[in-house]
């Protein structure tokens, strides 16, 4: 796999970035709800999307327009990915399939964030959006690590050794990470961000009742700031989604103990895990930042963002830790 070109390996961490960027807008698109800037689709205000006038990109139609600009670019790139992987014939099938696989995820992803501008954002369409991008993320990172050096590297490894134990809660943690993601972008798009506006009280207490008085007085809050009043099924969203979180901290110090037991003969996999326990204390200040700002922009922003650095250092980390065929990965999940 080294012989393959350097410029395929430096093209797909490329990608992984612009779609990291991407997600990045699509998340500012929401924190400043400019979803409907634009109204129209495929078109902008009736024009082509690329000849649309920069001077008049202003307001929510900047944000718009340019992550729909910038998501043309990337469902390109991703063509070009397929292309290219299917012109060099040593490529192993199954990497081919993945770029087939991206491609047409990325297609339904813009058809998915046009549909939302013409349904008038509906709540399951953008949840569905949200989750899909992560989903495309996950593809390209998978194809990048497919085509790396460090994946050719490990091929020449007589014996490597690998923790059942530490493999199976990997993967237990990316899969609570997407579960996250998902009530995430349900919260977000259901407008529960500040269903419980304060933090570590939720509605000015430590055990609510949530009742009609406790939600009454949430409701009289969001009144004095100008925010519609909320349910309690919003309020059960956004409860979920920061117990969740708590939950996702104990599997991480688990999975540490683990590593600490298992892996020090693993640099690269004790590498990512020290990242992505970075990365969840800050996405866990960012969280509560978020609440405490009364979801200022970029802070709610970058907020997303961490989430799906959060879901693809974990997804690496399982990439680090499995066996590098199918057959092995299986046998291993059965010990």
């Amino acid at each position: 796999m080294s012989s393959q070109p350097i410029a395929l390996r430096r093209f797909c961490k490329a990608l992984c970035g612009i779609t990291l960027f991407l997600i990045f807008l699509g998340g500012l698109v929401k924190s400043t709800e400019s979803g409907l800037s634009v109204p129209d689709w495929p078109t902008t205000y009736g024009k082509f999307m690329f000849a649309y006038p920069l001077n008049k990109m202003a307001g929510g139609i900047k944000y718009e327009h340019t992550h729909r600009m910038l998501a043309s670019i990337v469902g390109l790139l991703t063509l070009a990915l397929a292309v290219w992987l299917f012109s060099i014939k040593k490529i192993p099938a199954w990497i081919r399939r993945l770029g087939i696989a991206a491609f047409l995820t990325v297609v339904l992803q813009g058809v998915l964030g046009g549909l939302t501008v013409l349904y008038f954002l509906p709540v399951w369409l953008s949840t569905f959006h949200g989750v899909l991008a992560q989903t495309f993320f996950l593809i390209i990172i998978l194809i990048a690590y497919a085509l790396s050096i460090e994946r050719h590297h490990r091929w020449t490894i007589e014996e490597e050794s690998y923790s059942t134990s530490f493999l199976k809660g990997a993967i237990l943690l990316m899969g609570m990470v997407y579960i996250q993601l998902i009530i995430g972008n349900v919260m977000r798009h259901d407008q529960a961000g500040l269903a419980i506006p304060d933090f570590p009280t939720m509605g000015w207490t430590f055990l609510p009742h949530f009742d009609h008085a406790w939600l009454n007085r949430v409701n009289e809050w969001r009144f004095e700031n100008n925010l519609d009043p909320v349910n309690l099924s919003q309020v059960m969203i956004h409860l979920l989604h920061r117990c969740w979180a708590f939950l996702i901290l104990i599997v991480l110090l688990w999975l540490n103990q683990i590593a600490y037991k298992e892996c020090l003969d693993r640099p690269l996999i004790l590498k990512t895990l020290y990242w992505l326990n970075m990365a969840v204390l800050f996405q866990v200040m960012l969280g509560i930042s978020t609440v405490l700002s009364h979801k200022e922009v970029y802070t709610t922003t970058i907020h997303v963002t961490t989430g799906a650095i959060v879901l693809g250092l974990s997804f690496l980390m399982v990439l680090r830790a499995s066996p590098l065929t199918w057959h092995q990965f299986k046998a291993l999940l059965k010990k």
